[in-house]
């Protein structure tokens, strides 16, 4: 949660409920977590109601299950379609999805999730943790300056997961845009 997603999401809370849904990848019971996704989906809901209280809602629904491969390819996977659906489970009829990554958007306009499409920010959360796994290495950082002071102290008491994947190589791989973890990608 950078103080890009804060902007973001002030800015769409003026005019529409918002629901924020983490991405999240299980293989049975247990989320598995990556370099590119470090803290679980407990952690970052907890960082998403430190800023912003009740006023959004953090939803689960957008969870993968192992094999992850089954998803694919997409649009003609029958399980990517039944993810579809289960992002969908608790959004009203007039909704639309919101990305600041232009491929992300194309993926979501072929799913028919409404996409809008914004600005990417400069700050990234990929910049983020890059500049926190640095950290952990002992180079000068300023990581905090660009995360709310409330997810800077949950970040800080989640410091052992930041250096446990700060010298890890990021096990995930790329397909079609997304970023999966090797882990459960091919089998349970």
């Amino acid at each position: 949660m950078t103080n890009a997603h804060v902007e973001i999401i002030e800015e769409q809370k003026k005019e529409n409920k918002v629901v924020v849904m983490p991405v999240r990848f299980l293989n049975g019971e247990k989320e598995i977590n990556s370099k590119s996704f470090p803290f679980s989906f407990e952690t970052r809901k907890k960082m998403i109601e430190s800023v912003f209280g009740d006023s959004v809602t953090v939803s689960s629904n957008y969870t993968f299950f192992a094999p992850f491969k089954k998803y694919f390819p997409p649009l003609i996977s029958p399980k990517s379609w039944s993810l579809r659906k289960q992002i969908l489970q608790e959004i009203e009829d007039d909704y639309f999805t919101y990305t600041g990554d232009k491929a992300e958007g194309l993926m979501l306009k072929l799913y028919r999730l409404n996409p809008k499409v914004g600005t990417r920010k400069s700050i990234s959360a990929t910049s983020v943790k890059n500049e926190m796994y640095a950290a952990t290495q002992g180079d000068k950082s300023s990581w905090e300056k660009f995360v709310p002071s409330s997810v800077a102290k949950i970040i800080n008491e989640n410091w052992e997961t930041v250096k446990k994947f700060a010298s890890e190589e990021d096990m995930t791989t790329r397909v079609a845009g997304m970023k999966f973890p090797k882990e459960g990608y091919n089998s349970k």
